[in-house]
């Protein structure tokens, strides 16, 4: 059998491997971080400034911020091919008391989307970026061909935005969608929770949506389980972006359904990612919840023939994995994983081992026992 593990993932510095090969260059985090910043920055002058000029003259707050995403959990992987883009989120929070003070939820959602597009008008003129204004939970900005930052706006209970200060800001989050408030009747504030973090919607006005729930649920499910369990999902959606130009299954679907599947595997990456890809397609087709709000469905998303196009998919995946591991000849293993992952995937046949089947049964947990204890910024 073939042990594939070192062209996934390495800590050898002069050694390539794919999970580098992932990461966006170091040039283009800093350019995306920077840009980050000065998006906080207009957004944090710029939208009293407009609410102001729209008439709200009394204790216009300034907005807060709360990074989500892939970026905000360490599973961003670089683009795979056009038309993809690095994507970013970064929420931006206002008051639920100050925002409420619109009669109408319609209006409110209105307002906001107005006054954080017009504050950022001039910072995306001045640096010749787009902005772009039809996506329905978001403003977003292409700051390049390669990347875009996508600002979902939160109204906040009052006492959790007091509390949601620059070190929860800069953490982990995830933007969670959940089934839209019926508007038709609906459009006074009683009718929404007060208790709960709000979402606007360029059509439904708002929806109950806290990222930061799911952003404990994975943090969670990392320290228990290891930084194994993330290289998994960053390798299934490697495959994902390299098979499906765009579209495909969501990476929160992916997440939530590798997560319970995963078993940690000692140095071999490509059997732990074997596992997951097997148990995938039966997982995706019973159907995948959200893992902090079951009455959220992931998989409806797709739709009952996409849920059935990228079960087959990884079916297939599972059967170029498996055939990979089992070969005799690295070349031909390189060559299977390149079609699966494209060129990211090292061919370097060289460095795939040769390894007994005694050896790969070790490398499973014999049996259950303690959880791998690692600090949240260990590297793999």
């Amino acid at each position: 059998m073939l042990n594939l593990s070192p062209l996934f993932f390495t800590t050898v510095d002069d050694e390539s491997c794919m999970h580098d090969e992932l990461d966006l260059l170091p040039d283009q985090r800093d350019w995306i971080a920077s840009a980050r910043k000065d998006v906080r920055n207009c957004l944090r002058t710029g939208i009293p400034r407009v609410l102001n000029e729209l008439g709200y003259t009394e204790d216009v707050p300034q907005p807060r911020f709360f990074t989500q995403g892939s970026w905000a959990y360490k599973t961003l992987n670089s683009p795979a091919q056009r038309p993809q883009q690095a994507d970013v989120d970064d929420g931006c929070y206002l008051p639920l008391s100050f925002v409420s003070q619109t009669k109408r939820p319609s209006t409110a959602a209105t307002v906001f989307f107005t006054a954080a597009e017009e504050a950022l008008r001039p910072l995306v003129d001045k640096n010749r970026w787009a902005l772009v204004t039809d996506k329905l939970t978001c403003i977003r900005i292409v700051i390049g061909a390669y990347a875009h930052i996508d600002i979902p706006l939160y109204a906040i209970p009052d006492e959790e935005f007091v509390t949601l200060v620059k070190a929860s800001m800069d953490s982990y989050g995830y933007d969670s969608l959940t089934e839209a408030v019926n508007i038709a009747e609906r459009d006074v504030w009683t009718a929404l929770p007060a208790d709960k973090v709000l979402l606007a919607h360029r059509e439904h006005n708002w929806m109950a949506s806290d990222p930061r729930p799911v952003k404990e649920w994975f943090l969670g499910e990392v320290e228990a389980k290891g930084e194994q369990l993330r290289r998994v999902v960053r390798y299934l959606k490697a495959f994902r972006d390299w098979r499906w130009p765009s579209g495909g299954p969501t990476s929160i679907l992916l997440m939530a359904a590798a997560a319970p599947l995963f078993e940690k595997r000692d140095r071999r990456d490509d059997l732990a990612l074997l596992d997951v890809v097997a148990a995938l397609p039966t997982r995706l087709r019973a159907g995948v919840n959200n893992p902090v709000e079951e009455a959220e469905s992931l998989t409806a998303r797709l739709g009952k023939a996409g849920v059935e196009e990228a079960a087959k998919a990884f079916e297939e995946f599972e059967t170029v994995l498996r055939g990979a591991t089992d070969a005799g000849s690295p070349s031909q293993a390189c060559i299977w994983m390149q079609d699966s992952f494209g060129p990211r995937f090292p061919n370097e046949p060289d460095r795939v081992k040769i390894v007994s089947v005694a050896a790969t049964i070790a490398a499973a947990p014999a049996a259950a026992g303690p959880s791998e204890l690692i600090g949240r910024t260990k590297a793999g």
